[in-house]
């Protein structure tokens, strides 16, 4: 495994830590809940993280059949010239995403094992198609051929570290119950009061990613 791939994903990984859904909700459950917190927050996480492993596992066996008879076709000038194009499209897009509000994170109606259950599937499928870094992380894996037990430990690794964040703010409320709750609450605002931006700074990092994969940079 190259070192340089690893970097890349690792890059790619910390990226998709900053999910508004995944934050969001934690907060929601960790200030709302008033039993069974532990349990509700790792069932909705747990799903996201089963959802998107499920989701990296098809792609990368489905784009194996798909692309493999076309990537014999092209030479390496080619697959860079196309990850330059894709990498300067979207690093250029980064500055053109108009600012708007948002209405936060998504709330379940009802803390409930089955609810959490239901809302991890259901962010997971709106936000999948938004998933840049995460298609990116699996088109690397793609494009350099790298075999099944070297990828799945990879995609379970860049699963685990996209749910962090609900994982340490869960520990950090555990741990320092009392003192959590006014940062936990500003963290809301801070989603609830979002813009476009974060969109914005994933194109940004992801374009920049390509380009330099592409040897343009």
């Amino acid at each position: 495994m190259n070192i340089e791939i690893m970097l890349v994903i690792g890059a790619l990984a910390l990226l998709d830590m900053f999910s508004p859904s995944i934050i969001g909700v934690s907060v929601y459950v960790l200030l709302v809940a008033k039993k069974q917190q532990i349990r509700l927050l790792l069932t909705y996480l747990m799903t996201v993280a089963l959802f998107y492993f499920s989701t990296g596992i098809f792609l990368m066996l489905g784009l194996g059949v798909i692309f493999n008879p076309i990537s014999n076709l092209l030479d390496s000038y080619s697959a860079r010239l196309i990850m330059t194009i894709v990498g300067a499209a979207l690093f250029i897009g980064s500055w053109l995403v108009p600012k708007r509000k948002t209405n936060g994170a998504p709330k379940p109606k009802s803390l409930h094992v089955s609810s959490m259950v239901a809302l991890g599937f259901t962010t997971s499928i709106l936000e999948v198609a938004t998933a840049l870094p995460y298609f990116a992380a699996i088109g690397i894996l793609t494009s350099n051929q790298i075999e099944f037990y070297e990828w799945l430990p990879i995609l379970a690794g860049y699963n685990l570290i996209m749910i962090a964040p609900g994982i340490i703010l869960l520990c950090f409320h555990l741990l320092f119950r009392r003192f959590m709750n006014k940062p936990l609450r500003k963290i809301q605002t801070l989603f609830d009061q979002r813009t476009s931006s974060t969109l914005s700074w994933v194109m940004f990092f992801v374009g920049l990613i390509l380009l330099i994969n592409g040897g343009m940079i």
